[in-house]
């Protein structure tokens, strides 16, 4: 059987890899950025590349499928769109309840174009990915002007053909080693033989969870996966010290005030510099965590801090979490855009003086070590690259979602599927019909 697929927001390829290992191929790739676009064509050789916004560019994704496969429908339509205005990193968070602020955002409603392209091809199955509050952050319905979530308006679009299964779940429970909670909508086309067997055993067509622990698994952690990479060390104190012989091993060099600071956080605690309670001048110990300078010798302590008018004081941030070692006995921190940035959250590496590097964070994305980055590594220092891996989907998940998927498509009848009552289905359902019940 031929597994044709098309991708949709398909950034660098990552989770398409993951669908690719698993007999789907890809003939279209649409992708708004040329250079991620690129990168994705390397690594899914054959494919046919839409660039542009897919808000005007559909309607070419339309042609060029036909072109390869005339009136056949597409085994597979996975798409990804941009979460950044979902995100509860964006600084519009706390306005998840807000349509208004919503659709100010226009990326928020990058839905429509995948149910264009849903209902021009009519795939058998459709896959979209994203973060948690694609479930439930509000937008205005562009034709009703409702307040609905672009999942629900995703659903109400496709309902009359597709059943529509939603998942909420932390990837680490999936075998990567990384927190990464994301949400799914899988559609399976209303007339697939397939939907009949998910009835009867009460099962969802998604793969059983490998590493939950609710399901006999454990997590890896960050430790044992760093263990498992044996990447020579880095230090951020010098540039020679922060670089190696191997590719995208590297990292940002850090100023002699900003190394100290890190270096006072004990290896391996997960701690953060917000608790650097010794003075470095007097030698003070338990200094009260508000305070930026001594109140002995008054030396600025090792804690986040700028100075303003000759005055030290501490930065307005997040305590918790930001300057902070990740912990080596848990999966580590999402992977996100910002990786290479002391100050975001939990981004420093838990033994040594640096945060992890662009190789650390494509292998803790699960992205394969072959994986091509072209010439995106010689184009930039690392933003690019980094924000590439930290939008990828891990395709250690896309793969095992995708051989689920085969087989349902092949009329096989594959064992692991995870149980309609599991609690990453029900949680993610009832979001939806929490928010159906007030639309």
């Amino acid at each position: 059987m031929s597994l044709s697929a098309v991708s949709l927001f398909t950034n660098c390829g990552a989770g398409d890899v993951g669908f690719a290992k698993a007999g789907f191929r890809f003939d279209v790739l649409a992708e708004i950025d040329r250079r991620r676009l690129a990168v994705a064509a390397l690594n899914l050789p054959g494919s046919s590349v839409i660039p542009g916004d897919l808000r005007r560019t559909w309607p070419d994704v339309v042609s060029a499928y036909r072109d390869r496969r005339d009136r056949q429908a597409p085994a597979l339509l996975a798409a990804c769109p941009p979460c950044q205005g979902l995100s509860t990193a964006n600084a519009r968070r706390g306005m998840e309840e807000d349509a208004d602020s919503g659709s100010k955002d226009a990326r928020n409603l990058l839905v429509v174009p995948i149910a264009e392209v849903a209902t021009a091809l009519a795939p058998r199955v459709i896959v979209v990915e994203n973060v948690r509050a694609f479930l439930t952050r509000k937008v205005r319905h562009p034709d009703t002007r409702e307040a609905v979530s672009a999942a629900v308006l995703l659903i109400s679009l496709l309902d009359e053909e597709y059943v529509a299964f939603p998942l909420l779940s932390d990837l680490a429970d999936y075998g990567v080693p990384q927190t990464r909670v994301r949400s799914f909508i899988t559609f399976v086309r209303r007339g697939e033989a397939c939907l009949q067997f998910l009835e009867e055993c009460g099962a969802v067509p998604y793969p059983t969870p490998t590493t939950a622990p609710d399901h006999g698994g454990e997590p890896v952690s960050l430790g044992d996966a760093l263990d498992s990479f044996d990447l020579p060390a880095l230090d951020a104190g010098s540039a020679s010290a922060a670089r190696s012989d191997r590719s995208l091993h590297f990292v940002p060099v850090w100023s002699s005030e900003q190394y100290r600071m890190v270096a006072a956080i004990p290896a391996g605690s997960g701690a953060s510099a917000w608790e650097n309670d010794d003075c470095p001048g007097c030698g003070d110990s338990g200094v009260p965590r508000d305070l930026a300078c001594c109140p002995t010798c008054n030396a600025r302590l090792l804690r986040p801090h700028v100075v303003e008018n000759g005055r030290a004081r501490l930065v307005k941030g997040f305590h918790r979490s930001s300057y902070r070692r990740l912990s080596p006995d848990r999966p580590t921190a999402t992977i996100t855009t910002s990786s290479n940035r002391i100050g975001s959250d939990r981004k420093i590496h838990p033994f040594e003086n640096r945060v992890l590097s662009p190789l650390e964070c494509q292998k803790l994305q699960t992205l394969p070590d072959d994986f091509d980055w072209g010439e995106v590594p010689k184009q930039s220092k690392s933003g690019l690259l980094r924000e590439m891996i930290g939008e990828a989907v891990p395709p250690r998940f896309t793969e095992a979602h995708g051989k689920v998927l085969a087989d349902l498509l092949d009329d096989a009848r594959p064992r692991g599927l995870l149980p309609a009552a599991d609690r990453r289905v029900s949680n993610a359902a009832q979001k939806l019909e929490a928010l159906s019940a007030v639309v």
